[in-house]
């Protein structure tokens, strides 16, 4: 039996009870400002709840079990297990759980292994704690979120690596014709935008860019945003930024 002393914030010992509808949020951080930062960000949006915060990987992958949560917004750098093997695990274990990265770390050394390891998205500490929000809310939608930051990375790693675009140009010989405002929308994306910012910035609604999200995967053959943004860079469709 788990010693319930291990992790005392959990919806167990005392939270208030979780409404039909709420996002159900477990956070992993080993940092107790960072963990307390993130939880006043969950609790504070409508219609999310942070069921309970666990300092390391292994742990995480427990109280994931215990308590099925929605999402987890996972730290990689902890003691004990690391955030990317944790994520691999629950991943695997409990598949209904989504994972965010949210991390101080930007490199490729970190990113592509937690996408890898099925990650839905890659948030870093410093963003905006509306941008996390919104990042919480894609990613349990099946959206995969990244900051700008990770979004370059992950696009330079993609151009760095010629026999991905040598395999990716053998399967479409020709770039499939894209819509203008289909593509205007993959190269906002491709900056870190959210739908919500993509919106925004096209004067449509968020239910228009999901269509042009959606019409654009289809062309492109891929089935997450992830998968999107690579293919971008492997066809040309997009340039990731030097800056």
């Amino acid at each position: 039996m788990p010693n319930p002393d291990e992790h005392s914030d959990t919806v167990s010992s005392g939270a208030a009870p979780v409404q039909p509808g709420t996002v159900r949020v477990l956070i992993c951080d080993d940092h107790p400002m960072m963990a307390t930062a993130l939880r006043t960000y969950v609790d504070s949006a409508p219609g999310m709840q942070c069921v309970g915060q666990a300092r390391d990987g292994e742990t995480a992958v427990q109280m994931a079990g215990e308590l099925h949560p929605d999402i987890v917004l996972m730290d990689l750098h902890m003691p004990v297990m690391g955030g990317i093997e944790a994520t691999r695990l629950i991943r695997q274990r409990y598949p209904d759980v989504a994972v965010l990265a949210v991390t101080t770390f930007s490199t490729e050394l970190y990113v592509i292994p937690a996408l890898r390891a099925g990650a839905g998205g890659y948030f870093l500490k410093d963003s905006e704690p509306e941008q996390i929000i919104e990042a919480i809310r894609e990613v349990h939608e099946g959206v995969a979120a990244f900051s700008p930051t990770v979004a370059r990375q992950l696009m330079l790693s993609v151009k760095n690596e010629p026999s991905q675009v040598e395999t990716a140009l053998l399967r479409f010989p020709e770039a499939p014709h894209i819509p203008a405002r289909e593509l205007e929308g993959l190269q906002l994306l491709a900056t870190g935008c959210s739908n919500a910012e993509i919106a925004e910035k096209m004067l449509v609604s968020e239910a228009t860019v999901k269509v042009y999200m959606g019409r654009i995967m289809q062309r492109l053959d891929v089935r997450d945003r992830v998968q999107l943004l690579i293919r971008g860079v492997e066809l040309g469709l997009v340039e990731p930024s030097l800056s």
